[in-house]
C-alpha cells in the first residue's frame, strides 16, 4: 500500500538561503550604521614631528626689529630753496649749536627783501617826522601856557598895586578899572589856554602811542625781514652729530627740501616695524624686552606712527633703565613685544600644521600610538615658541606639529 510523504518545511536549501539573506542583510545595515566611513592615509611616523600638549607657563609676545636711532633727532631743511655757495660742514662732524653748516643764495628772494626793507624804511622816517612834528606841537602849546602864564602873574601883580593905591585915593578909578579888566582878560585866557592844552596834549599823546606802536612794529619787521633773510644760512639748532648730509657746491635746493640732521647722542631709541593687524592692540607704555650680550633689556613703547605703508605701521621705543653698551646707530635689533604677562595655560609647539588648519583642529596621536585621528581644537594666543590652547586638547597628549601639506586633510592617519 502507498505511504504519503510529507513534504520537509526546512530543507538544508531553504535553510541556507535564508541564512544567506540574512547575512546580506546584516552586512547592508553594517555598510550603513556601523562600518568606519573616515578617509585614511597610510604614513611614515619618522618623517613628522610628534610633540606633547603640556599645561605651562605662556606669554603672548611677537618678535619685531627694531633699528637703533639717537634719542633725539632734529631734521634740517630748507626754509627757502636757493643754490648752494659755501659749505661749512661735511657729514659725520659734531657742531655746537649755532655753527653755520652751509648757505643758500637766491637773487629773487634778496631783491624782494632789500625792496620791502626799503619800503619798511620810508615807512619809519614817515612815523618818525609825524612823531617829531607832534613833539613839535606840544612844545610850542607848552610854551603858549607859559607866556599866558607870564602875562596873568603881571596882570595879577598890577591888580593888586593899584588896588592898594585906589584904596588910598593915589589913583584914578578909570585907572583902577582897566587893571581890574587886564587882570581878568589874563586870567580868561590863561584857562582857555590851560583847558587847549590839556586837550591838546592828551591827543598828541594817543597819537605818540599809536606812533610808537607803528614804529615799533615796523622796527620789528625789519629785524623779521633781516632774521628771514638769515635763513639762507643753515645753522646747527642744538649741539650734535651731523649726519644724513650729502650736499655739493652748486646744487639747487628747494623750498623744504631736508638736507640732513643733527643727531643727540647722550642717548638712544628703537624704531621697529609692526603688522597692521597688530594696530588694535598696540599702545603707549607697552612693554618690549631683548637679549644683548647676555643680558635682557627693557624698553617700552613712548611713540605710535598711524600711517600704514606696506601693511605695518612703525613705533617708537625708550629704554627703561641702563642702555647696552656698544649699540650704533643704524644697528638691527630683535625685540619681543610683548600682549600679556605671564600665566599658566595648555600649550602646545609652533609648527607647520598652523598653516593647513589655521588652529581649527589637529592630528591627535590614540593611546596605542598607532595611528592619529583628526580632532578640532581652538587656539588663543601665540608667541614664537607656542599655541595657547583653549579647547579640544587634554594634557599629555600626543599631536602631530609638522606640516600637514602632504596629508590631504584625511580623517586618520594610519602609522606603517
Amino acid at each position: 500500500m502507498d505511504r504519503k510523504i510529507e513534504k520537509k518545511k526546512w530543507t538544508p536549501k531553504k535553510i541556507a538561503g535564508i541564512a544567506g539573506i540574512t547575512a546580506f542583510g546584516i552586512f547592508i545595515i553594517y555598510l550603513l550604521f556601523f562600518r568606519d566611513t573616515s578617509s585614511r592615509l597610510y604614513v611614515d611616523m619618522d618623517k613628522m614631528t610628534i610633540s606633547t600638549v603640556e599645561q605651562g607657563r605662556f606669554q603672548e609676545f611677537i618678535p619685531v626689529d627694531g633699528v637703533v636711532h639717537p634719542e633725539v633727532t632734529i631734521y634740517l631743511d630748507a626754509v627757502f630753496g636757493g643754490r648752494v655757495e659755501e659749505i661749512y660742514q661735511r657729514d659725520g662732524a659734531h657742531l655746537e649749536e649755532g655753527d653755520k653748516i652751509l648757505r643758500l643764495s637766491n637773487a629773487q628772494i634778496e631783491m624782494s627783501y632789500m625792496q620791502q626793507e626799503n619800503t619798511a624804511l620810508e615807512v619809519l622816517d614817515r612815523y618818525q617826522n609825524t612823531r617829531l612834528s607832534l613833539e613839535r606841537n606840544l612844545f610850542s602849546l607848552e610854551r603858549q601856557l607859559a607866556d599866558l602864564e607870564y602875562r596873568l602873574d603881571i596882570a595879577k601883580k598890577d591888580y593888586i598895586r593899584k588896588k592898594s593905591f585906589y584904596d588910598q585915593g593915589m589913583i584914578s578909578e578909570e585907572e583902577y578899572e582897566n587893571s581890574y579888566r587886564e587882570y581878568h582878560f589874563a586870567q580868561r585866557n590863561y584857562d582857555i589856554g590851560l583847558r587847549t592844552i590839556r586837550h591838546d596834549s592828551l591827543y598828541v599823546s594817543t597819537q605818540m602811542d599809536q606812533i610808537n606802536e607803528y614804529i615799533d612794529r615796523v622796527q620789528e619787521n625789519i629785524v623779521l625781514l633781516h632774521e628771514n633773510l638769515d635763513n639762507l644760512i643753515i645753522r646747527a639748532p642744538i649741539s650734535g652729530q651731523l649726519s644724513s648730509f650729502s650736499v655739493e657746491r652748486g646744487e639747487t635746493k628747494t623750498a623744504g627740501e631736508n638736507l640732513g640732521q643733527l643727531d643727540v647722542l647722550d642717548g638712544y631709541k628703537l624704531r621697529a616695524r609692526i603688522d597692521e593687524r597688530y594696530i588694535n592692540r598696540t599702545y603707549t607704555g607697552q612693554p618690549a624686552t631683548f637679549d644683548y650680550g647676555g643680558q635682557t633689556y627693557e624698553l617700552e613703547i613712548s611713540k605710535i606712527y598711524s600711517n600704514i605703508t606696506g601693511g605695518a605701521f612703525e613705533v617708537d621705543l625708550q629704554f627703561n633703565g641702563d642702555e647696552p653698551g656698544g649699540i650704533r646707530r643704524g644697528q638691527t635689533i630683535q625685540l619681543r613685544l610683548q600682549f600679556s604677562g605671564v600665566a599658566d595655560a595648555l600649550i602646545i609647539p609652533r609648527g607647520g600644521f598652523y598653516q593647513a588648519t589655521g588652529g581649527n583642529w589637529i592630528y591627535v596621536l590614540d593611546p596605542s600610538g598607532n595611528q592619529a585621528v583628526r580632532r578640532p581644537i581652538r587656539i588663543g594666543r601665540q608667541n614664537i615658541h607656542h599655541y595657547e590652547v583653549l579647547e579640544g586638547l587634554e594634557p599629555g597628549e600626543r599631536v602631530i606639529v609638522s606640516s600637514y601639506d602632504t596629508y590631504g586633510g584625511r580623517d586618520r592617519l594610519i602609522f606603517r
